[in-house]
C-alpha cells in the first residue's frame, strides 16, 4: 500500500472501537490511550467523535460500544462465505456431541468467533440463535490466541517467519495457571501442534474449561480458520477429548473443506 493512500485518522478510530471487548466493555480516555498507544487528549477526540456518529455511548466519563455496531456484525455473517458455509455443520455437531463448538479466525494477538454451534441441554430448540452461548461467549468475540485451541492450531500453521514475527511482536499474557508465558514453551507446543494437527488446551483461558481444536483448510490447503469443541467443568474421570472425539473433528473438518 501507497503510503500516500493511508489515512491515519481512520486507522486511529478503528484502533479506538477494537480497544473495547469482553475483558474491558467500557472504557475511559486513559484506558483507551494505554489500549491503543494514543495520547489521553487524542484518544479523548477519538471516543468524543465515534459517539457523536453512534458508534459509542456514553455517561460523560465512561464510553461504551452501541448497537450501531452489530450493522457491521450483521453484514458480515449475513455475506461472508465461511459462517454461512458452516453454520449447519455447527448445529449438527453440537447436538452430537451435546458440547458447545466454534469456527475462529486468526486477527493480531487473537482469534475472532465467526461462527458458534451451542448446547445447553436437550430442551434447547434446535433454531435457537446462535449468537449467545454458553460460557458468555459469543460471535464476534476475542480470544487471546496464545491460550486457546483455535489459536494454537492457527499459530502452529502459520509459515515459520510468520510465526516468528508473531511471537516477538505479542506478549503472553497469563490467564490461568496452565497458561504458557514463555516464548519457549509455546513454541515447542506448537511444534507438536503442527505434527500432530490438532491441539488440546486444557484450562489455558479459563479455569474448569478444555477444548479441542484441529485446522480448517479450504480446496487449496489452505489454513483459513480453526475449529474447535469446548468442555465445561469436566470431572477427573471425564473421557479425553482427544480420544472421544478427535476422529468426528476431522471428519467434520474434511467435510467442509470443499464449502469454504
Amino acid at each position: 500500500m501507497n503510503k500516500s493512500d493511508w489515512i491515519e485518522g481512520m486507522a486511529r478510530g478503528m484502533a479506538v472501537l477494537e480497544s473495547f471487548d469482553t475483558e474491558r466493555q467500557r472504557l475511559n480516555a486513559t484506558l483507551t490511550a494505554q489500549r491503543t498507544g494514543l495520547t489521553r487528549a487524542a484518544a479523548r477526540r477519538h471516543l468524543l467523535t465515534l459517539t457523536e456518529l453512534g458508534y459509542l455511548e456514553t455517561d460523560g466519563q465512561y464510553f461504551w460500544l452501541s448497537a450501531k455496531v452489530l450493522g457491521f456484525a450483521g453484514s458480515y455473517l449475513s455475506s461472508a462465505r465461511l459462517p454461512r458455509a458452516v453454520q449447519p455443520t455447527l448445529h449438527q455437531l453440537s447436538l452430537a456431541t451435546q458440547l458447545s463448538c466454534s469456527v475462529a479466525v486468526l486477527q493480531n494477538d487473537a482469534v475472532i468467533i465467526v461462527a458458534r454451534g451451542i448446547w445447553q441441554g436437550p430442551d434447547l430448540p434446535t433454531k435457537a440463535s446462535h449468537r449467545v452461548l454458553a460460557y458468555g461467549l459469543h460471535v464476534g468475540t476475542r480470544l487471546p490466541a496464545h491460550a486457546t485451541s483455535t489459536g494454537q492450531v492457527l499459530l502452529a500453521n502459520l509459515a515459520p517467519a510468520q510465526m516468528k514475527a508473531w511471537l516477538e511482536a505479542n506478549p503472553l499474557s497469563r490467564l490461568t495457571a496452565h497458561t504458557a508465558t514463555l516464548t519457549k514453551d509455546l513454541k515447542q507446543k506448537l511444534k507438536q501442534i503442527a505434527k500432530q494437527d490438532y491441539c488440546i488446551a486444557t484450562q489455558e483461558h479459563e479455569l474448569g474449561v478444555d477444548a479441542l481444536a484441529v485446522p480448517l483448510r479450504n480446496a487449496r490447503g489452505d489454513t483459513i480458520a480453526a475449529l474447535n469443541l469446548v468442555r465445561s467443568g469436566a470431572g477427573p474421570h471425564a473421557p479425553d477429548l482427544a480420544t472421544r472425539w478427535l476422529p468426528l473433528l476431522q471428519q467434520t473438518a474434511q467435510a467442509l473443506r470443499p464449502l469454504i
